[in-house]
C-alpha cells in the first residue's frame, strides 16, 4: 500500500466516524433521527391492549409476530398533544438495553420520513433554556437538510 492510499483510508475512516445512519421521524411538527443501529422494524399500528398501572407514556403492548412488546408514545414524554393515529402513523420497533438486557420497544412516529445519514460534525449544543424537553432526553441536535433535527435518547426517555 502506497502513502496516498493509506492518506485516502484515513481520511475515509474520519468520514464514516463523523457520519451516523438515522431513520427520520415526525412526531407532531418536530422532526426526529432515531440511531438505525436502533430500529429493528417499521410496521404499520397494530391494535394495542391497555396495561393498567402502566407508566403513560408505556400505557399499552403490542403483539409483533409473537412477541408481546410495550408501545410508546413519545408525545407524552415530551409533553405534546396527543393525535389520533393516519394514513402516515408508524411503529418503530428499536431495541434498548434495560438494566443491560436487550428489550424491544414500539415507539409510534406520526411518519417516518426515510434512512439517511446525518453529520456528528454538525453537533449543536443542546440549549439549557427555551426548550419544552428534558436535555437529558436529548442525545444531540445537528443540522439535515438546512433544518435543526433532534437525536434522541432513547434509553433515558424509555428507563
Amino acid at each position: 500500500m502506497n502513502l496516498q492510499q493509506s492518506e485516502g483510508s484515513a481520511a475515509a475512516a474520519i468520514h464514516d466516524d463523523t457520519l451516523m445512519q438515522v431513520v427520520m421521524v415526525g412526531l407532531g411538527e418536530e422532526m426526529f433521527a432515531l440511531d438505525a443501529e436502533l430500529v429493528r422494524e417499521i410496521i404499520d399500528p397494530v391494535p394495542a391492549t391497555k396495561v393498567a398501572g402502566s407508566r403513560p407514556f408505556l400505557p399499552s403492548v403490542i403483539n409483533v409476530r409473537g412477541n408481546v412488546i410495550p408501545l410508546a408514545d413519545l408525545r407524552i414524554r415530551f409533553g405534546m398533544p396527543l393525535r389520533d393515529n393516519t394514513a402516515e402513523t408508524r411503529i418503530v420497533v428499536i431495541e434498548i438495553m434495560v438494566g443491560g438486557d436487550p428489550v424491544l420497544v414500539g415507539v409510534i412516529a406520526d411518519r417516518v420520513y426515510e434512512v439517511t445519514e446525518i453529520s456528528k460534525a454538525d453537533v449543536q449544543q443542546t440549549p439549557r433554556v427555551g426548550m419544552q424537553w428534558k436535555p437529558e432526553f436529548i442525545s444531540f441536535i445537528t443540522k439535515w437538510r438546512q433544518e435543526f433535527v433532534i437525536v434522541p435518547n432513547l434509553e433515558r426517555i424509555l428507563n
